[in-house]
């Protein structure tokens, strides 16, 4: 089969060379020319030709069944299970989990369906040993080890198979490529191409990625465009627990969290994972506090960490946040400052979110403040008190979306207390637990200063 012509693409003006230069001729920027497949006229014109114009009146959109695969936290990241067509990509570090929780669902849907696991980084010996390990060597998956996509997409178009795992999408190339597999050139055009093929037929497929040494997914942007769902596998490789995160889906909610155990049988779900995220103290320590979040559709409950220590001499106070954005810390310091009377510029601050979970969300403001204060002051909150709340500027606390869910949350694992802002205060009181509503930050810590 003679190949495709390629040709050097810029990705800042679209402007197209037929060999690679270090700076675009058109817009001037430097190594912006990736390699690509030349399109001949003749497709261009057939593919036009099998477009049709519709009313959107006329269209027919109804409930798609689910493909769910048995692991209940994996199905609550996809939305309840996977959807005919769909294309997701799962990311992560090396050796955190992906082929494992992959090969348990293909093993778990290969009762009712065919599937078809295509390795490209371990033979198919390989593959088998790790399914031994976890107890599945009788598992109904079939196995291919194979990297040129072509050969790949003719035994696709031989077998049928209703879900595909490519892992993973960076070792696979193309003939009509001259690139080495892993080029951005090769991992697009290779995505691209298995992304059409499944959806015109129906297919699941789902495509494991490398990441980068910054947690981002190796290959070209575009590859998070043209797939359905990107999930991130994260987790502490010292740690046994993993979180699998929706960052975009199409069939489900964003930001939807799935919480994994790791155990010798595998990726187990934890059905409880407020638990995971909270620290167990004989006493109330400073220094702690419980926030009310939420994650996708799940509310949940973490404890957030605080320490702050004199600055030795001669030393710049340093301010360090983990499993919160650090220029969020930078602004809710300066709101201590001006409206908690806190002289806190002497001082060095660090934020933990214990479990190892990230929170993006502002309604984590008032859990982070409440906690630099409490271990500034070296008074313990209350040990059955949780909160949560944003903080403005002007030292308002703002009420956040979904509180009566955080409530429930905080009632249903024992909480006694909860600290919240004075909108998100319901009419009438809770079973069980006191509801304390503040409208500003100097309200919130009158409640520790008065301890």
């Amino acid at each position: 089969m003679a190949k495709s012509k390629t040709l050097f693409q810029c990705s800042e003006c679209g402007g197209q060379l037929p060999k690679w230069q270090g700076q675009c001729p058109h817009c001037n920027a430097w190594n912006t020319l990736l390699e690509t497949v030349a399109v001949p006229p003749s497709r261009r014109s057939l593919a036009g030709s099998r477009s049709e114009i519709r009313a959107l009146s006329s269209v027919e959109a109804g409930d798609v069944p689910r493909i769910a695969t048995g692991i209940t936290e994996f199905d609550r990241v996809l939305g309840g299970g996977f959807v005919p067509g769909e294309v997701v990509l799962l990311g992560g570090d090396p050796g955190i989990g992906k082929s494992t929780l992959l090969l348990q669902a293909t093993a778990a849907l290969g009762a009712a369906r065919r599937t078809l696991y295509v390795s490209g980084e371990e033979s198919v010996e390989q593959v088998a040993l790790r399914a031994h390990r976890l107890g599945l060597i009788n598992a109904p998956v079939e196995l291919l080890a194979e990297v040129q996509l072509e050969a790949i997409l003719a035994a696709l178009e031989k077998t049928r198979p209703e879900v595909v795992v490519i892992d993973s999408i960076q070792t696979m190339y193309t003939e009509t490529l001259s690139s080495a597999p892993g080029s951005v050139a090769q991992v697009r055009e290779c995505a691209a191409r298995f992304t059409r093929f499944a959806k015109e037929r129906g297919m699941v497929l789902v495509l494991i990625g490398h990441v980068t040494k910054e947690g981002a997914i190796a290959g070209p942007r575009v590859l998070e465009h043209i797939v359905d769902a990107v999930l991130y596998f994260e987790g502490d490789a010292h740690s046994s627990y993993r979180l699998i995160r929706a960052m975009k889906n199409r069939f489900g909610a964003a930001n939807e969290l799935g919480v994994f155990g790791m155990t010798e049988h595998g990726l187990k779900g934890v059905a409880n994972p407020s638990a995971l995220f909270l620290s167990r103290h004989a006493q109330p320590v400073p220094g702690t506090a419980v926030m009310a979040t939420v994650e996708g559709s799940r509310p949940l409950l973490v404890e957030i960490q605080a320490l702050v220590d004199p600055v030795t001499a001669g030393m710049m106070p340093r301010r360090l946040a983990v499993g919160v954005d650090p220029q969020r810390l930078a602004l809710l310091l300066a709101v201590l400052h001006r409206h908690g009377g806190t002289q806190i510029g002497s001082f060095d601050v660090f934020i933990n979110v214990v479990g190892g979970v990230r929170i993006d969300e502002p309604a984590a403001d008032l859990a982070v403040l409440m906690a630099v204060y409490s271990s500034y002051k070296n008074k313990a909150l209350e040990s059955k008190l949780t909160v949560f709340g944003e903080v403005g500027l002007a030292g308002e606390i703002r009420p956040v979306q979904r509180g009566q869910e955080r409530i429930r949350e905080a009632a249903k694992l024992g909480f006694k207390k909860i600290l919240v802002p004075d909108l998100n205060k319901p009419k009438r009181p809770a079973d069980g637990i006191e509801i304390i509503g503040v409208s500003r930050i100097e309200e919130a810590l009158s409640l520790l200063a008065g301890r």
